[in-house]
């Protein structure tokens, strides 16, 4: 979650020009009158490459999801029409957001059933990665879980937690936990690994690296393993972590962190490629695209 603060510092812009946003929570109106040509031909491309891309590869919810929205490959989709759907099916709503906001605006927007949309979408040379989430990656990665009734009640758990986490100081643990769940999560389904994480579902070269190339580690999800062990943000990752089904998310937001956050505190952080004793790999990775990406000169 650091990021988020991090990239508002760098996108300055995004919060107006005295950088205080004009409401408090910082929503604005989409605007979705204002997309231009160019705008909804970028949001085409991407949608058209990964409609393609994922049966197979992402989960049956995501997939479902995709089916029962009012959301094409035409036009970058409407928020007020996803949230008329949403609020019908799990009571949640988009809203359109800037860019990043600050970490306590997030976690009670997801508290509430509120999820914050950025409402840019990337440059036609942007394709392929963008470090700053836009409309792309938060709509279509992001909303189509939100129609499952498992997944929205997680990530409501975990705006409640992320306010908790603040108060305790423990909020680097718990954004790892959102960071390699909710944005770069696999799903072993009966059929084989799948995509559940937005990061991965969003992205056509991770999509494919994801399940496909030998360099990762695919490891079995544990709590406490997770929140000692460190993310990318600037290229695939190094290792994907996997829940059986969807229902443990919803198990672990039923825990009561304050005790693990005690456990974790003080002992030895993982790297995002290492292998621990205690890890059930699903496959252990070569490693060999990040060990050709650090000889690079």
């Amino acid at each position: 979650m650091q990021r988020q603060l991090n990239e508002i510092e760098k996108h300055g812009a995004a919060t107006g020009d005295a950088g205080v946003p004009a409401r408090t929570d910082w929503t604005i109106e989409q605007g979705w009158e204002n997309y231009g040509a160019e705008e909804h031909a970028t949001w085409k491309t991407l949608f058209e490459r990964q409609t393609k891309l994922l049966p197979g590869r992402a989960c049956d919810e995501f997939l479902q999801g995709m089916r029962d929205l009012p959301i094409g490959a035409e036009q970058i989709p409407d928020f007020r029409r996803l949230s008329d759907v949403l609020m019908k099916r799990t009571g949640w709503q988009v809203v359109a957001v800037p860019g990043l906001v600050p970490d306590e605006v997030f976690f009670e927007h997801l508290a509430n059933r509120r999820f914050p949309a950025g409402h840019f979408i990337r440059k036609p040379q942007q394709l392929d990665y963008l470090e700053e989430p836009d409309v792309f990656h938060d709509v279509f990665g992001h909303v189509p879980m939100l129609m499952n009734p498992t997944i929205a009640d997680y990530i409501q758990a975990y705006g409640e937690g992320g306010l908790r986490a603040q108060r305790l100081g423990k909020l680097g643990n718990l954004a790892r936990v959102y960071w390699y769940t909710v944005e770069f999560g696999l799903l072993q389904q009966s059929d084989g690994l799948r995509i559940y994480g937005a990061g991965i579902a969003s992205s056509y070269t991770e999509s494919v690296f994801a399940l496909d190339d030998p360099s990762p580690n695919r490891i079995r999800f544990d709590l406490e393993r997770v929140m000692r062990t460190h993310y990318r943000i600037d290229d695939f990752q190094e290792s994907y972590f996997v829940i059986g089904n969807l229902d443990e998310l919803l198990e672990l937001a039923q825990v009561d962190f304050a005790p693990i956050y005690e456990r974790v505190h003080g002992q030895p952080e993982y790297q995002p490629g290492q292998i621990v004793d205690g890890d059930r790999l699903i496959a252990r990775g070569t490693g060999r695209y990040f060990d050709d990406k650090r000889q690079e000169p």
